[in-house]
């Protein structure tokens, strides 16, 4: 199976608890942050994202240029600071970006350019949400990849079914998941990611090697 390149995007998708957190860490354990700035957006505090030794904290107005693994914490009524900021990303380009829960950015303008052109700009995008039919369509229709976990709601396997061709009513065992290749029109069924002592270890190795790099 492909992962994402460095200008291709990914959704994830799954209720709590389904995996889909800890696959995503996973997915950027992967990702391009010894060679560019990855930023994480953790709306909610996620325990893992925060374990990452080697990240640092910035605020929403500071774009990092060195190549590191970067973290912000909106606020849910940050949606104007956010907005302005992903503005700023789309303009300096070259930026890896990571959305904890894509719901909570809305109907955005300037994620919507961010998808559309991430490709020729080099910005890549993990991006998840336990409710899809929340999510902008331009969220799913921007995908090169997608992960599924189980969706307790039918409108949400509804919602995904416009995209992956996959039977969502069925029950996959835990933690495993579906993953689609859109440009291979290539389907296989994942199972659980490693653990997430593996992971963080992975994190810390990459991020020592590299952090003479960052800010």
């Amino acid at each position: 199976m492909n992962l994402p390149s460095d200008s291709q995007r990914i959704a994830i998708v799954g209720r709590t608890g389904s995996g889909k957190t800890q696959s995503a860490a996973w997915h950027l354990s992967k990702r391009s942050f010894d060679t560019k700035p990855w930023i994480m957006f953790d709306y909610k505090g996620d325990e893992l994202l925060n374990e990452i030794e080697g990240t640092q904290e910035i605020d929403l107005a500071t774009v990092p240029k060195k190549p590191g693994l970067y973290i912000v914490h909106p606020l849910p009524d940050d949606n104007e600071s956010v907005e302005n900021y992903l503005w700023q990303i789309w303009a300096n380009e070259n930026i890896g970006l990571y959305f904890d829960e894509g719901y909570m950015i809305g109907d955005s303008p300037a994620l919507r350019a961010i998808l559309t052109q991430g490709r020729s700009k080099h910005l890549p995008v993990i991006i998840l949400s336990q409710r899809p039919v929340w999510l902008s369509r331009f969220v799913f229709s921007e995908s090169d990849f997608f992960q599924l976990f189980h969706l307790n709601d039918v409108r949400d396997r509804k919602t995904m079914r416009a995209f992956v061709p996959a039977d969502l009513d069925a029950r996959l065992p835990q933690y495993h998941s579906y993953y689609y290749d859109v440009a291979n029109d290539q389907i296989t069924i994942l199972s659980p990611v490693p653990k997430r002592e593996e992971i963080l270890e992975t994190f810390s190795e990459r991020l020592n090697v590299n952090k003479r790099k960052f800010i």
